[in-house]
């Protein structure tokens, strides 16, 4: 259940479109930290007081220890009409009217045939395969981001950086994720409107920064790359599964091949295109390709977007970054 609390904004630490980092004077010693998602809130300034949920830190979760502004108290109504009739954010009180640019595309294709589609299980994942990709290929590339962990895709300051660098050249918030570029029902219909609409040669699919995981093997949502290939598949997509692996992690599961891209091989239905690393194990059912391996964490150094996996750099996890640009090296040979 939610844990809501009252407090005063001290300061505005930074703005973008979308989205306010403030401190909140909580009542403690010192003001904490919270961001404001102002297209479901609207904005707050110093001063102002406001709700806070302060669930996920309360409960020591993978938040970066900020609270979430639940609303401004200064204001006695707020309103930002909205562009269609899809509601994302279903039933509850933040429920929102995003739209769906499918829904106002009557000439979109029923197939994403053209496109090739990476599958990533962590948000960390994307800006490799992205650099990857670009450096062997060169074309546009989309990325799709799902629901299976934050919602707003504002939050990420690995897109705004990749957008920025031009590792991404558009996005695509899908299912109760929104804030992309182009918002989707689903991530079928995403994939179409990357190659479609947003002309894309590439599209990295996955969520966005805060994999939820049980430690137990389905319980992640991590899984829903299976369902992302499958998808990627039937459309007539080409599908690439980016391999997590791990030098460093403490957790048994995750350290060499984890778990979660092990299962995802299980669970796909259709065949999928992986390149070979010397822990993946015998796939009979999959195409395992050798591919060049690129430096990964150059390609990243030279676009200036610094990436960590689970707080680990590049030094201390140098065959995760190694396996994400593989995952783009070998994305690039189907484009």
């Amino acid at each position: 259940m939610p844990t809501f609390r009252t407090g005063t904004v001290r300061e505005v630490l930074e703005q973008r479109t979308g989205l306010q980092r403030v401190r909140v004077d909580l009542g403690g010693p010192e003001p904490e930290r919270a961001y404001a998602l102002t297209d479901l809130t609207g904005t707050v300034a110093a001063g102002d007081r406001v709700v806070v949920n302060t669930t996920a830190v309360d409960l020591g979760l993978g938040t970066g220890g900020w609270h979430v502004i639940h609303w401004n108290l200064e204001r006695g109504e707020w309103s930002e009409p909205g562009p269609g009739h899809i509601i994302k954010l279903r039933y509850t009180s933040l429920q929102a009217d995003t739209g769906s640019d499918e829904e106002h595309r009557d000439d979109l294709p029923d197939n994403a045939r053209g496109l090739v589609v990476v599958a990533c299980t962590v948000h960390s994942q994307v800006p490799g395969v992205a650099a990857a990709f670009k450096k062997a290929h060169g074309g546009r590339v989309a990325y799709v981001m799902t629901d299976g962990a934050a919602l707003p895709i504002v939050i990420s300051d690995l897109v705004v950086a990749m957008r920025e660098s031009g590792l991404v050249d558009a996005t695509v918030t899908a299912g109760h994720a929104f804030g992309g570029d182009l918002e989707a029902v689903t991530v079928p219909a995403a994939l179409v409107l990357a190659r479609h609409a947003l002309h894309a040669d590439l599209a990295i699919v996955g969520m966005g920064p805060g994999v939820v995981g049980t430690g137990t093997g389905l319980g992640t949502t991590a899984v829903e790359a299976a369902a992302v290939l499958d998808s990627a598949a039937a459309l007539g997509a080409e599908p690439v599964l980016a391999l997590r692996v791990s030098d460093a992690d403490q957790r048994e599961r995750h350290r060499g091949l984890s778990h979660h891209s092990a299962t995802v091989l299980d669970l796909v239905r259709s065949p999928v295109h992986v390149a070979a690393h010397p822990w993946l194990g015998d796939q009979p059912r999959h195409d395992v390709r050798e591919v060049e391996q690129p430096d990964t964490p150059a390609l990243l150094e030279t676009a200036g977007v610094a990436v960590t996996t689970m707080g680990r750099g590049p030094e201390e996890e140098p065959s995760f970054f190694a396996a994400a640009g593989a995952a783009g090296v070998l994305a690039a040979g189907f484009a």
